[in-house]
């Protein structure tokens, strides 16, 4: 049997088709259509596909995407890499996501050789360690049983990253909370020590819990068969050297939300406290009163 975190690793290792055209399978993680951190993750690897090894070799420090439309389970996925500029410190790309011949991603990423300057970081907030932690427990099967397909097959799911919530939310009875959390996670098994796998798998795990921290003033939830949600872009910022194998804290807070969008920006630290990484990502937030909800895109 295959492990989740090596079905990951697959699905993050793109079949090179020409210099720059690679293509990505998917992987069914209980949502309707393809998870949003899935085509970040994949469209980063294109572009790291496309910097050159050189005795300057240059590490991604940014991204910034747009989800366009619902990313198809059942079909492959065209990456599409433009090498837009390579100087002298810095290069940048451009990554078009393709199914059907339709656009579902657009990706921009910037790559820096490594240099020294100067350097701070907001601290990472007092919370308990990971391990003081205890797991989250499993939903009972009567309670899962009355949930929605699309609920069971979410929760019921083992996926490739382990979470835990320093305050747990009942999703399924959501209380109304001030928009904040704090979640330690980590890939659960160990993997090899490339930076580029890496960065690829944060990217892919940056997506988890980030607008549903939006939801928590109004005491709604994805879970709810009349929310619907959907990411609309995503940024992610790599500040540091660190390990997705290894326990990160995920601080997350929701400074908006209106106009049926919710705004979430987060923080990203390791055990010791460095700041490795910060997102910001916007998304939809409709709550659906005469009509059944549907979910067009994921994220």
């Amino acid at each position: 049997m295959t492990s989740p975190v090596s079905e990951l690793i697959e699905l993050l290792a793109l079949e090179r088709l020409e210099d720059n055209f690679f293509r990505g399978q998917s992987r069914d993680i209980g949502t309707k259509y393809v998870f949003g951190g899935q085509v970040l993750g994949q469209a980063l690897s294109a572009a790291q596909g496309t910097i050159e090894s050189a005795s300057d070799a240059r590490a991604a420090h940014s991204l910034h995407a747009y989800f366009l439309r619902a990313g198809d389970i059942e079909a492959p996925i065209l990456y599409s890499v433009d090498r837009t500029r390579d100087g002298g410190s810095f290069s940048v790309r451009r990554v078009t996501a393709i199914q059907h011949g339709q656009p579902i991603l657009f990706l921009a990423a910037s790559f820096q050789h490594e240099e020294e300057g100067s350097e701070h970081q907001l601290s990472m907030p007092e919370v308990p360690q990971a391990d003081d932690i205890e797991p989250a427990h499993a939903v009972p099967t009567e309670v899962l049983e009355k949930l929605p397909n699309k609920v069971q097959r979410w929760l019921s799911r083992q996926g490739p990253f382990e979470f835990r919530h320093v305050y747990p939310r009942d999703e399924l009875k959501p209380p109304k909370r001030p928009p904040y959390q704090q979640v330690w996670f980590r890939l659960s098994e160990k993997v090899g020590d490339e930076p580029e796998l890496h960065r690829s798998l944060l990217t892919y795990a940056s997506d988890f819990h980030l607008l549903g921290t939006a939801t928590f003033p109004h005491g709604i939830s994805y879970y709810q068969p009349n929310v619907q949600m959907a990411s609309l872009d995503h940024a992610l910022w790599f500040h540091r050297p660190f390990r997705a194998d290894d326990w990160l804290l995920y601080s997350i807070d929701s400074p908006s939300a209106q106009g049926a969008r919710g705004l979430a920006r987060g923080m990203i630290y390791d055990r010791e406290g460095r700041l490795v990484a910060s997102t910001a990502q916007e998304g939809m937030i409709r709550v659906l009163n005469d009509m059944p909800a549907r979910k067009p895109m994921v994220g």
